[in-house]
């Protein structure tokens, strides 16, 4: 048994907009956003072993194992690269649960990326998007580690460097079921597509924001509260909201205003994800 590998970071992400475009025969979305990455971020420890076996601690509680993306990646790495080895992975989580920040899909992402290193499988980053669609739809742009513009189902990413305004993050503590806002009839579907220089000029919204409001007034309340700041918006399908200002100073005045709305932080988000950092650094040693 192996020596623990620490700290490899988990980061959360936000959806700068969110477009629901259409939907596939099969169910699934069609869509366009743009991701990029922000605190807080989750840590993972790995320690290598020789029995094969798969196991966990910490997560979430109450989350079985075989359910966790944790696991589910770390199985599924060791199918496509036929690994014999296991793993004992510990997880620190920070990112909410049910905010729209993809910290299961982020973890995921983690640890294909930590044990593809760790394991020696070096499948690259073509093939663990493979398995990272499988995975969750979130899960490939955590892989890549780069900001990006995606279409398609959020398969389709293309990578960008945008503005890195200050943000003024909140949760509510309302944790939101993806799957509840997008089976919801109201829905939009067909929404416009832009580009992004349609964004960089200002254009994007979030489609969910009406079915959310609805179904959750105390987000709806919390993203008029920020609004009297900055317009606010939700990250992903909810329940954490954001807006954006151009100075620290400024986020830190409509933090302080806002505090009383859940939890509340100020950061920047990032085009580069901090795993990438990471892996960058282990691969120098």
């Amino acid at each position: 048994m192996t020596a623990w590998s620490k700290h490899w970071p988990a980061p959360a992400k936000i959806n700068r907009f969110l477009h629901i475009t259409g939907q596939r025969p099969d169910g699934y979305h069609q869509l366009q956003t743009l991701f990029q990455f922000i605190e807080p971020v989750d840590q993972l420890d790995f320690r290598v072993t020789a029995d094969g076996n798969i196991a966990r601690t910490g997560g979430l509680a109450g989350l079985p194992a075989a359910d966790d993306l944790v696991v589910k990646a770390a199985r599924a790495l060791q199918r496509e690269a036929r690994v014999t080895a296991g793993a004992r992975i510990h997880l620190q989580k920070r990112i909410p649960t049910g905010g729209g920040l993809g910290g299961g899909s982020s973890d995921a992402a983690t640890t294909l990326v930590a044990l593809d290193h760790l394991w020696g499988t070096h499948l690259g980053e073509a093939r663990l998007q493979a398995l990272a669609i499988g995975l969750g739809a979130d899960v490939p742009v955590f892989i890549r580690g780069h900001a990006a513009w995606a279409e398609g189902v959020g398969d389709v990413l293309t990578p960008v460097a945008v503005d890195r305004p200050w943000l003024v993050v909140v949760d509510p503590g309302v944790p939101v079921s993806t799957r509840a806002v997008f089976t919801d009839a109201k829905l939009t579907r067909h929404g416009a597509h832009i580009t992004i220089r349609g964004f960089e000029s200002g254009l994007g919204r979030n489609d969910c924001e009406s079915v959310v409001r609805r179904r959750f007034p105390q987000i709806g309340a919390a993203l008029d509260s920020l609004g009297a700041y900055s317009p606010g918006m939700l990250t992903g399908t909810g329940g954490c909201l954001f807006a954006g200002f151009e100075t620290q100073e400024a986020a830190q005045r409509a933090a302080a205003g806002v505090e009383a709305l859940g939890d509340v932080w100020v950061c920047r988000p990032w085009n580069q994800s901090p795993l990438l950092d990471r892996l960058q650094a282990e691969k120098g040693h």
